[in-house]
């Protein structure tokens, strides 16, 4: 399935799903969790189909051996679980209206979770059917129906694909609750796409629904490496969000473990020194934490605890830190980590200057990436990607960081959301690439925007020949309908002279088939409209790739890491130590970029004007409202 068809599936699921829900009036936050079962439910009858005939032809030969095997166990070793007939999907698809969906939708589930591993048991929302199918019976046959139309021979990457958006989709719509259990995406994956985590295990102590799991994953096969060379960990402490993001591991053909403990007070890993990789979004600025929770525990303490002086109070001031020291000392000795954080902990002042200012000096900070904002569904903050890298101590990287200001880069979603396109991730991530000393992810980079570029200069020749055939075909048509146009009156005048019935029936089919014509130019003209939107289309197409090659070879010559103004900077420790005081603030280090506003004299003078005109608008509306105000004042008193 291509990148396309595939999303024009999950646009087409949503949008179906979605009118099901808004025509049976059932808030999204009861609605998400039993779709995103229902997409397992299909996940798991393509998967068991996939593996039914080696399931059924072992089963055959196991009979006729002196220790048979029941084909339980053996769909359980080749599949990791068995589907009994009523547990299929055809079966609930075609169920009678006297059935009760919801109690055979639950049975199903029940069937598939006694055969999985302890781990992921009672994962399914088993119950959360019969609240729909009483609120309105006709939606869960439709739900079934919906996803049905996913291909037979879709592989587990196309479901964990779908997973995914539909989580995005539903935390988009959730708001501030949704933000508690989905990272947007394109921040994930820039995550991913700096750390590189090839293989050994990974660590996410806030893991939400698993999406850093899920994109390592997709990374690994970006890059032609296999998902079982990781392990994934994850802790979370919304017993509904565990659930959701173990079903994202089965769906995603992950091997790993979700625990659900409160991060803070539990450490089922035993995690300190003994991660690859660490990857995370926890929440922001928490207070109340308890200091006797944390005070002894060598994964908090270790470069001390986020306490202000004279605070009597047992409480931590805010629980920032004790996430930024958790993700360092749960690395390895050449460990990598990528996570979230609010801006104001890279200035942050106090206790958390001393523990920020050991983190520094320990050489372990890599890069620090400003990020716009509005790219989360929670808050509205502007936050900073943070990354540690314990391989560059004792390497020439040991007392450098790099810092990037990406605040102006991002691609507007909606009015109160943003996000990073794929060429986005790609170009910003290379700079970090270059900064390690590699130019391979900028010179594929290259390559592919090259050639993009060439595929869409050979699919815009013949949509130009299209468009100006049309056009030269269409214009010959109307200067003859124009003529006919001209000589409509007369024929009009003549026929209103003879009063016959014969002459008035002819009046009559004239004027319906210059009506017919009109109506059949209207068409032509929209069609050439059309032809003209593909071309311009594929122009902006053409454009978007050659701007994307400027960017880089602009930005960075020959594949060699300069530092760009407004951009990004690599500082020495004179620069964060001496003259910044060991902020991580992007921003003090990469300057401003004075910016060529690219206008012509005749559109600046445009422009000006506009801001005049509108500026008047203003002033009037003001004037209007003081007069209105007066009058209100004068009536009152």
């Amino acid at each position: 399935m291509t990148t396309q068809e595939l999303k024009k599936l999950e646009d087409n699921l949503w949008a179906s799903a979605n009118r099901l829900r808004a025509t049976g009036g059932i808030k999204s936050a009861d609605y998400a969790v039993p779709v995103l079962g229902i997409i397992f439910l299909r996940f798991a009858d393509n998967k068991y189909s996939l593996y039914e005939e080696q399931i059924l032809k072992e089963f055959k030969e196991s009979q006729n051996t002196r220790n048979p095997e029941n084909i339980e166990k053996i769909a359980f070793r080749i599949c990791g679980f068995y589907l009994g007939e009523k547990s299929r999907y055809e079966y609930l698809l075609n169920l009678s209206d006297s059935n009760s969906i919801a109690k055979a939708i639950k049975e199903a589930m029940e069937d598939i979770e006694s055969w999985q591993d302890e781990k992921f048991q009672d994962i399914l929302p088993k119950d959360n059917y019969y609240n729909i199918e009483k609120e309105d019976k006709t939606i869960l046959p439709e739900l079934l129906k919906t996803f049905s139309d996913i291909p037979k021979d879709a592989s587990g990457d196309v479901f964990g694909k779908i997973y995914e958006y539909f989580l995005g989709k539903f935390a988009l719509s959730e708001g501030q609750k949704g933000g508690e259990f989905f990272t947007p995406t394109s921040v994930v994956r820039f995550i991913v796409e700096v750390i590189e985590p090839y293989s050994g295990k990974i660590f996410d102590p806030a893991c939400g629904s698993g999406g850093m799991f899920v994109q390592s994953a997709n990374f690994l096969d970006k890059t032609k490496h296999k998902r079982e060379d990781i392990y994934v960990c994850g802790q979370e402490n919304e017993t509904s969000t565990v659930k959701l993001a173990k079903m994202n591991l089965l769906v995603n053909n992950l091997r790993g473990e979700i625990k659900k403990v409160n991060s803070y007070e539990e450490n089922p890993y035993d995690s300190k020194n003994k991660f690859n990789y660490v990857m995370a979004n926890p929440p922001f600025n928490v207070k109340g934490v308890k200091e006797a929770t944390v005070k002894d525990d060598d994964r908090f303490n270790f470069y001390g605890l986020p306490k202000n002086k004279g605070n009597k109070d047992d409480k931590i001031t805010d629980a920032n830190y004790l996430w930024i020291s958790l993700f360092a000392t749960s690395l390895n000795e050449t460990g990598k980590a990528g996570f979230v954080m609010p801006n104001s902990a890279s200035d942050a002042r106090n206790s958390e200057y001393e523990i920020r200012k050991k983190i520094v000096d320990s050489g372990i900070i890599d890069c620090m990436v400003t990020i716009p904002s509005n790219m989360f569904y929670t808050v509205t903050l502007p936050a900073t990607l943070w990354f540690f890298d314990k391989s560059k101590i004792k390497t020439p990287r040991e007392d450098k960081i790099l810092f990037i200001d990406a605040r102006n880069i991002f691609k507007q979603i909606d009015r109160a959301h943003r996000e990073w396109s794929k060429e986005h991730i790609q170009n910003l991530s290379t700079i970090v690439n270059l900064y390690h000393g590699s130019d391979e992810k900028y010179n594929k980079n290259i390559q592919n925007y090259t050639e993009n570029l060439n595929v869409s200069k050979k699919e815009l020749d013949p949509i130009f020949k299209e468009y100006e055939s049309f056009y030269n075909e269409l214009s010959s048509k109307i200067e003859e309908k124009n003529l006919e146009a001209k000589y409509s009156t007369e024929i009009k005048e003549i026929n209103e002279l003879l009063k016959t019935i014969k002459e008035q029936n002819q009046n009559l089919q004239e004027k319906l088939k210059l009506d017919l014509k009109k109506l059949k130019l209207t068409k032509q003209l929209k069609e050439l409209d059309t032809k003209l939107e593909n071309l311009e289309e594929k122009i902006k197409e053409i454009n978007y790739w050659d701007e994307n090659i400027s960017w880089l070879q602009t930005n960075f010559p020959d594949g060699k890491y300069q530092d760009v103004v407004g951009l990004c900077k690599i500082a020495s420790r004179v620069d964060y130590i001496d003259e910044h005081d060991y902020s991580l603030n992007a921003g003090r280090y990469v300057g401003i970029a004075l910016e060529d506003d690219s206008l012509s004299e005749e559109e600046f003078k445009t422009l000006i004007k506009e801001k005049h005109q509108e500026l008047q608008t203003l002033n009037k509306e003001a004037s209007e409202l003081e007069k209105l105000i007066d009058t209100n004042f004068s009536k009152v008193f």
